[in-house]
């Protein structure tokens, strides 16, 4: 297996309030050590309820959060966050909002041109040829080019936000709810496209959604985010079809389906972990109906189960 990406015991915590001689008071755990690896050419699914640490992980990932602890290999080397310019070449990110994320003071040519400018020093001529190139794999006209961020619809904006990203050469992208913003339709095709890519230019996708259903069509495999940890690891055909994590079923019980009643797939008063003041076991045992005295004092480890899935549960769900 060859690993476009490694994660070993990445961490991120942000400090909270200030104490008498101005240091912080505390600090929230935004995520939790993650040892992770993604195959080169796969589509790694990341999900989990808001708040549960998927922006700032891939945050972490790009080099705009510099980890607490913990160490990124891309292609099997290391990475400090403080050289921008090395993740550039690496990895690079797809925003959530099409339309926000391109400067509206510059036209769609000098946004393209900066990271071939400034990660590769190209010169003007092969500018020029390396953008009509990335425009024509996008499905946009050159004409565009001269135009300014506004003057667009998301999904082509979304194409736009695509072609920077693939201007920089690199071979992982970080798609943030890339399509979330965008009509049904609009959201197909701009889907289609990511599939085309990935097989044109043999990239590693790490896809971050709400939506399940889409996770769950584009994905390889998905991780499941809560509060900051991997709780399930798996291939994507059966994370949802057969979830070994009780957060997981919670998960899959919580979207709509067409023809089933929509419904609460909790009680209403439902205790939901304290980020300043975590809970000293699983920070699920709150939550699930299986907790028992041993989820309330001990954390759970990601642990193989089956012949693919990982779970860090001490009661997991039968297959």
């Amino acid at each position: 297996m060859t690993e476009a990406l490694k994660l070993t015991d990445l961490a991120k915590s942000f400090p909270v309030g200030r104490g008498f001689l101005g240091g912080a008071r505390g600090a929230v755990k935004a995520v939790h050590p993650i040892t992770l690896s993604v195959r080169k050419g796969e589509t790694l699914g990341i999900v989990g309820e808001s708040g549960c640490g998927k922006s700032t992980l891939a945050r972490m990932l790009v080099g705009l959060l510099k980890p607490t602890s913990g160490t990124i290999e891309i292609e099997g080397e290391a990475f400090a966050t403080a050289d921008p310019a090395a993740f550039g070449r690496r990895i690079q990110y797809v925003f959530q909002d099409p339309i926000s994320s391109l400067n509206p003071r510059k036209t769609i040519r000098q946004i393209m041109e900066a990271p071939l400018k400034r990660l590769h020093n190209m010169p003007a001529e092969a500018r020029k040829e390396r953008i009509a190139e990335i425009f024509d794999s996008v499905n946009l006209r050159e004409e565009f080019l001269d135009r300014y961020p506004h003057e667009f619809s998301g999904g082509q904006a979304q194409r736009i936000g695509i072609a920077r990203a693939l201007a920089a050469s690199a071979r992982i992208l970080i798609l943030d709810e890339p399509v979330s913003a965008l009509d049904v339709s609009v959201q197909a095709q701009v889907l289609n496209l990511l599939a085309d890519l990935r097989a044109a230019f043999d990239l590693t996708y790490l896809f971050i959604s709400h939506d399940l259903a889409v996770v769950e069509a584009v994905s390889d495999r998905i991780a499941v985010l809560y509060f900051g940890s991997v709780v399930e690891l798996g291939p994507a055909e059966e994370v949802f079809a057969t979830p070994r994590h009780p957060y997981t079923r919670l998960l899959a019980d919580s979207a709509p389906v067409v023809g089933r009643p929509l419904a609460a797939p909790e009680a209403a008063g439902t205790d939901l972990p304290d980020p300043l003041n975590p809970p000293p076991g699983c920070a699920f045992a709150g939550r699930c109906p299986h907790a028992t005295d041993r989820c309330r004092s001990e954390v759970p480890r990601l642990e193989p189960i089956g012949d693919h899935a990982r779970v860090a549960c001490f009661h997991p769900l039968p297959a």
